[in-house]
């Protein structure tokens, strides 16, 4: 006998948090318990979970900036509950809510086999974004050294990103090391699987070079992950002299109205799920 219960779509709530995190973990995806609850506290209203069987088993999230910008992230199926349609009806939920924000643009950063959904979804491919390693122990913790973000540095992340992100980058400097310059900031924070580094936005090369290196140095052994636009060709050569490789490629998507800011000045991004 199918005991098998009907699908159910609902807002994420606090209780749901660990079992995200599980399936997260089970995708050997690099996002802490931190992470979720970061997310759930500046999207309440945009996190959602798919239950079926009596458990958790697909989530996504939709956080906006200014009421303008959408980003799409936490798209997850349970091992158990893929090819039933449940990611689509997940992210058709997330479409139809945040129409009704009157929110103009959506992006995400999608894999290559969640591209083909993104796209009968009115999505287009905008640019690659490519995630970078530097080997090391995920087992060794980095050097703690958290720091505060200037004003400056929020103004020249609002220009490089295009819009403002300082309730995000608030949030995010509490559980990050975080160093800067006259020109620049870069961020390193704890993740399941190595520590991540960004985001990362710099108006010049050389500021760019002695923030990355200052970053690593107080990462020590630690194993890192970077993700950056490989359309800034300066943040690769970086990366390669820097002893990071190439690690996996994902597409940025957008839906909606045209969007775009100085992406020669964003060097790292916050993360797949942050833009």
């Amino acid at each position: 006998m199918n005991t098998a219960t009907t699908p159910v779509i609902a807002p994420l709530a606090e209780h749901d948090l660990a079992e995200a995190f599980q399936l997260s973990c089970a995708a050997g995806w690099n996002q802490t318990a931190s992470d979720w609850r970061m997310l759930f506290r500046l999207a309440p209203d945009g996190c959602f979970a798919l239950h079926a069987d009596g458990k958790l088993v697909a989530t996504t999230s939709l956080l906006c900036y200014e009421g303008r910008l959408g980003w799409i992230g936490m798209v997850l199926t349970h091992a158990d509950y893929r090819r039933r349609g449940f990611a689509r009806a997940l992210l058709e939920h997330v479409l139809t809510h945040a129409d009704a924000q009157r929110i103009a643009t959506l992006k995400l950063d999608a894999t290559e086999q969640g591209q083909p959904l993104y796209e009968r979804l009115g999505f287009t491919a905008e640019q690659p974004v490519e995630r970078w390693s530097r080997p090391g122990n995920s087992e060794l913790p980095a050097t703690d050294q958290r720091g505060q973000l200037p004003e400056a540095c929020l103004t020249i992340n609002r220009e490089a990103f295009g819009i403002d992100r300082s309730t995000l980058l608030g949030d995010l400097s509490k559980r990050s090391a975080i160093f800067t310059s006259e020109n620049g900031f870069i961020f390193r924070r704890p993740g399941l699987n190595a520590e991540y580094v960004g985001p990362f936005v710099s108006r010049y090369t050389a500021e760019a070079r002695a923030l990355l290196i200052h970053c690593m140095q107080s990462a020590g052994k630690a194993a890192c992950f970077w993700d950056l636009l490989p359309k800034n060709t300066a943040a690769v050569d970086l990366a390669r002299d820097l002893g990071f490789v190439r690690h996996r490629e994902l597409v940025r998507m957008a839906r909606g109205a045209v969007y775009a800011g100085r992406d020669a000045w964003i060097w790292g991004i916050a993360g797949f799920e942050l833009g």
